[in-house]
């Protein structure tokens, strides 16, 4: 999709459909004000007939009136003006391109002071409506061979109608979006290809060529070079598998050699079957999904790269296929750590955590400032939380402060959880330093109770994403699949620094 900023007249932009915004209540003043008034009676008029008040979602569309050079006219309700936020105009303009995607009209003329943000200047106001455009024009279709129709994959062609007072910073804020959701858009690529495609092979070359293509360090790491680095836990989990496994190290230079980096570390079992204490077979097909963290990190990487953030990032993502064999770890195995530390295998479905607790160790190594890793990571995640919220918990309490932050700026919503001592005694093992299952009562933070071990010394922040990675219906912005949570939350966070 390709997203431009002009200056003309609303009514003398021709257009294949322009979208106005609309606050409840405020239709006279929020949309109306500055528009030629048979324009505006046209408008008043048709929003009285199909009482259309602003409520937030609600669609009115019209013929465009003979003084206006745009085809036909959308207008799209924002809700109250006082509860208006980011996420309010990123899926007003989703579900606007998913109209116009069903109609097969293709090109979307924006008018910017029609959406209103409080406190926020327009660069932010921009990047929220491209990021909807952008996001909400997302399909992942590349195994569809039926025939379509000659236009149905032509992405919507959107254009910000701006002030000229506003056209630089709307231009920043477009600019912004563009990086931020093109590390979105490969994140849920990733996630939603098939696992018959994405072994950890196939990621790591994935990781390589996105490094390539920006200017980033990238390192993979094979079986026998985790095997020299005594990853007992990792390769505990991949040796079920045919697939060997990967470990990914990017490593993007943004800022003076001596400044420490920032440490994110991302899930990434390409398909987690639960090896030998297998899954359900209803809904296994999903867990194609388990790497969501995986991609997390991979999209972040991109878009500080083309942010050209002021920092230092090392991302490193541990990549392997949990899978039921005669190879496969058993319940009761112990492995051992790459920090040393022993683990008691109490259930092979709990292995994100073992690939996670090595990948941590190993990333002492470059001295982070702090580390925040992303993952899949419990059902019982959703069940505290739904899908509307990702699970914060960690060590940090200045970290954990900026990144809810982030969250809230960014529309990628966390919510923290404790990590009191006292959840320490349901990871206890009584044949080796820890156990990776600490029983059903909280099962989110024993998670994260088991990660903090080897965390220690670390300024750590451990982020579940189990209920926000995956969409399973479909709404503005969000496609079915993947949703590529993380990257807007993370890129969010490293520019606040």
């Amino acid at each position: 999709m390709q997203v431009t900023v002009k200056t003309t007249k609303i009514e003398k932009q021709k257009a294949g459909c322009l979208l106005l915004g609309a606050a409840e209540g405020k239709l006279q003043s929020m949309t109306l004000k500055g528009l030629a008034p048979e324009f505006a009676a046209v408008l008043k008029k048709s929003a009285a007939r199909e009482k259309f008040s602003g409520k937030t979602g609600q669609l009115l569309e019209l013929t465009a009136p003979a003084d206006c050079r745009a085809d036909r006219l959308l207008l799209i309700g924002l809700g109250e003006e006082k509860s208006t936020t980011g996420e309010t105009l990123r899926r007003a303009v989703g579900t606007a391109v998913q109209r116009l995607q069903k109609v097969h009209e293709h090109d979307l003329v924006i008018a910017f002071d029609t959406f209103p943000l409080r406190k926020t200047a327009p660069a932010g106001r921009a990047e929220a409506l491209t990021e909807g455009a952008l996001l909400g024009d997302y399909r992942f279709d590349r195994y569809q061979t039926e025939e379509k129709e000659a236009d149905a994959n032509t992405p919507v062609r959107v254009s910000l109608l701006v002030a000229a007072r506003d056209l630089i910073e709307v231009e920043t804020g477009v600019a912004v979006a563009e990086a931020v959701s093109a590390g979105t858009i490969l994140a849920r690529d990733l996630v939603n290809e098939p696992g018959n495609i994405k072994s950890p092979e196939y990621l790591a070359s994935q990781a390589q060529k996105m490094c390539s293509d920006v200017g980033l360090e990238c390192t993979v790491l094979g079986h026998r070079e985790l095997e020299k680095e005594k990853m007992g836990a990792m390769l505990g989990v991949a040796q079920g598998s045919v697939r060997e496994p990967r470990l990914i190290v990017m490593q993007y230079h943004g800022a003076s050699a001596g400044q420490k980096p920032i440490a994110l570390v991302g899930k990434g079992v390409v398909f987690d079957s639960g090896g030998i204490s297998i899954k359900p077979s209803e809904g296994m097909e999903e867990m194609k999904m388990d790497m969501g963290g995986a991609a997390a990190v991979i999209g972040t990487m991109l878009a500080a790269a083309r942010l050209k953030l002021p920092c230092n990032l090392v991302g490193v993502v541990p990549a392997v296929e949990n899978m039921p064999s005669g190879t496969a770890i058993r319940p009761g195995d112990i492995l051992t750590s790459h920090s040393g530390k022993t683990i008691e295998v109490v259930n092979t479905d709990a292995e994100g955590r073992l690939i996670l607790a090595d990948a941590i160790s190993y990333v002492r190594r470059f001295e982070p400032v702090e580390v925040i890793d992303l993952a899949t990571l419990t059902g019982a995640c959703i069940i505290a939380l739904g899908h509307h919220a990702t699970a914060l918990l960690g060590n940090d309490t200045r970290l954990i402060g900026k990144l809810l932050r982030a969250g809230e700026a960014s529309g990628e919503r966390l919510w923290q959880l404790p990590l009191w001592e006292e959840y320490n005694e349901q990871i206890k093992s009584c044949v080796a330093d820890v156990k990776n299952v600490g029983g059903r009562p909280g099962g989110t933070i024993t998670a994260a109770a088991f990660i903090q071990k080897f965390a220690e010394g670390l300024n750590w922040v451990h982020l579940d994403i189990a209920g926000t990675g995956w969409e399973e219906k479909g709404c503005p912005c969000y496609s079915f699949g993947g949703t590529g949570v993380g990257v807007r939350l993370l890129s969010r966070y490293l520019r606040d620094l």
